[in-house]
């Protein structure tokens, strides 16, 4: 690639800024620019007993033991493992600087680290997430996310939301869409030319026949049915569904809530498993961890799910 990824760290009390200063101890082929503020990654590398050179602005750099950063400064001072809804516009600040650089093509593609949903909406803005504030951002109507680890996708028709509200929010028009992102996205990201994707269902035994709720009768298995040509089956009991022997006969699984099909792709490949948000103008992957206060600034953070983003990125950006 001769285009550099965008990275940003996400929420600065967190492991984020010890992921990238961790790996920027390693030399690498894959050119990158973080975009975050200097000082903090210089701090964190000074507690975590890293050398670090953090070049500020310029070509990006891949040898051991330096990174360059695209500058965006901190509110206020930043104490590992401790949130301050002072940086919570920090964090937005880097996500719209590394977004609009892809949409320019500055950046080749955008890898982010765990952002603290609950210390930005603490400082008074509406965020639900990554995926849903990149797409109002960027203006693209319909995204999804997709969970990727090895050869298991798995893509949400809702996200986060309560789960009193799901069913509410399993519509025709949501999940048409959502099916319509997941083709494409396999077919123009991943390469799959004839994508197949299994449906779940949202109730029990996908429902009985409707004796168990009405969302496959009347929802879904109406929907699956309109796509039934392009390879997606369903809708199928989600606790049959995730079996080896089914999962091979598909590129994709779509489950209908983010409990429903994150539990699986956790325990297939957590720390090394990646997020992805297809129907994006641009490519973005993430890690699939959270911001692990309790351990930031200490040492140990696993740079397995990280790595495999900017993996991942690369890949979906050439």
């Amino acid at each position: 690639m001769r285009t550099p990824l965008a990275l940003t760290p996400g929420e600065p009390a967190g492991i984020g800024p010890d992921l990238v200063v961790a790996w920027a101890q390693r030399a690498r082929t894959t050119p990158l620019i973080v975009v975050a503020d200097p000082d903090l990654l210089r701090e964190r590398a000074r507690q975590l007993g890293y050398g670090l050179d953090v070049r500020e602005g310029g070509a990006p750099v891949c040898s051991a033991g330096a990174i360059t950063v695209e500058p965006v400064a901190c509110s206020a001072p930043v104490v590992a493992g401790r949130l301050d809804v002072a940086n919570a516009r920090y964090v937005l600040d880097t996500l719209v600087r590394a977004a609009d650089g892809c949409k320019s093509g500055e950046f080749a593609g955008l890898v982010t680290g765990p952002v603290q949903k609950s210390v930005i909406a603490e400082s008074g803005i509406p965020f639900s997430g990554h995926t849903e504030f990149l797409a109002e951002h960027l203006g693209d109507a319909r995204v999804l996310m997709l969970l990727v680890a090895g050869s298991l996708r798995v893509g949400l028709v809702t996200t986060h939301v309560a789960l009193t509200d799901v069913a509410q929010l399993v519509t025709k028009e949501r999940l048409r869409d959502a099916i319509e992102v997941l083709l494409e996205g396999l077919t123009r990201r991943f390469r799959i030319r004839a994508p197949r994707i299994a449906v779940a269902g949202l109730n029990p035994h996908a429902g009985e026949g409707g004796h168990v709720g009405r969302e496959e009768v009347d929802v879904i298995a109406p929907v699956c049915s309109e796509f039934a040509r392009r390879g997606v089956v369903g809708p199928l009991p989600a606790d049959t569904l995730f079996t080896r022997r089914r999962l091979e006969t598909v590129d994709a699984v779509l489950a209908m809530y983010h409990d429903q099909g994150l539990p699986v792709v956790k325990y297939a490949g957590f720390g090394e498993a990646v997020n992805v948000t297809l129907g994006l103008s641009i490519v973005r992957t993430s890690v699939d961890h959270g911001t692990a206060l309790d351990i930031a600034g200490r040492g140990g953070a696993d740079l397995g799910s990280l790595e495999a983003a900017i993996a991942l990125a690369t890949q979906l950006a050439t």
